[in-house]
């Protein structure tokens, strides 16, 4: 083989490896490594050692419904940095509702999301695009595409069933982008439950979205009041990353 030929022939086998693994972010349950921690009206978020998915720590979320109360329920941590428009990345976490959770009459409780601030355009003000989210013992999702004054949404329910009492795991990949050449996954306890590809997953807009993990009881607000009998709601999280890759960011696969 002449030395032009191995030349290009060693290129092009580097050119073929994988990229390599980064993990962006990765929290085992606790409170430090975050950039703000969000508690409104009555609603707690602790690092607890009794309730854990793995090792010895995971962080408990509550919010209690109050019916003379106008506003919105969130009981959140945040990282400043989620994703940008271009970007692609896994996002995983586990959670575990209580034993007793009332999942009937359905309402909703969103337990993540990504959100940024467009006060500066007249619009709106903090404003979601991707969600997780319940409706009774249902996973939803969505991505939000167009503009910000011109927004729009794709919702898939019906993802996968949840259970009170178990962990359940979480995990995302998006290829962030405004025009149709984004993807959209989500896999539950590992199984892949969504896949679409060919699809705008964000807005037309390049600002820092932020991710956010935790309970927001936006059924309260949004429907004028609580469903059924249960305003005291828990939710536990753990092992909570963003990565490059399935592994980086599945928490199944905490070292």
């Amino acid at each position: 083989m002449s030395i032009k030929a191995f030349v290009t022939t060693a290129a092009a086998a580097l050119l073929a490896l994988p990229a390599t693994a980064t993990v962006i972010f990765r929290n085992p349950g606790t409170l430090s490594g975050w950039d703000n921690t969000l508690k409104e009206h009555s609603g707690t978020v602790d690092q607890v050692s009794n309730v854990v998915y793995a090792g010895s720590t995971a962080i408990k979320v509550t919010q209690t419904y109050d019916p003379s109360y106008t506003g919105r329920y969130h009981s959140e941590v945040h990282r400043r940095s989620g994703y940008k428009r271009g970007d692609t990345g896994f996002y995983g976490f586990a959670f575990r509702l209580s034993d007793s959770w009332e999942f009937f009459p359905a309402q909703s409780y969103n337990i993540g999301q990504f959100i940024a601030d467009f006060s500066d355009t007249g619009c709106d003000d903090w404003m979601p695009s991707s969600m997780v989210w319940l409706v009774g013992d249902q996973l939803y999702s969505r991505v939000k595409y167009g503009s910000i004054c011109d927004q729009h949404t794709t919702t898939y329910p019906n993802l996968a069933t949840v259970s009170p009492g178990d962990w359940h795991r979480v995990e995302i990949q998006a290829n962030w982008q405004s025009d149709s050449t984004g993807y959209y996954k989500i896999w539950f306890d590992g199984v892949k439950v969504l896949e679409k590809f060919n699809l705008k997953t964000t807005i037309d807009d390049s600002r820092q979205f932020e991710w956010h993990v935790g309970l927001y009881a936006n059924g309260w607000h949004d429907d004028g009041g609580m469903k059924g009998s249960q305003p005291f709601r828990q939710i536990w999280y753990d092992n909570l990353a963003i990565g490059t890759t399935f592994a980086d960011a599945d928490p199944a696969q905490f070292s």
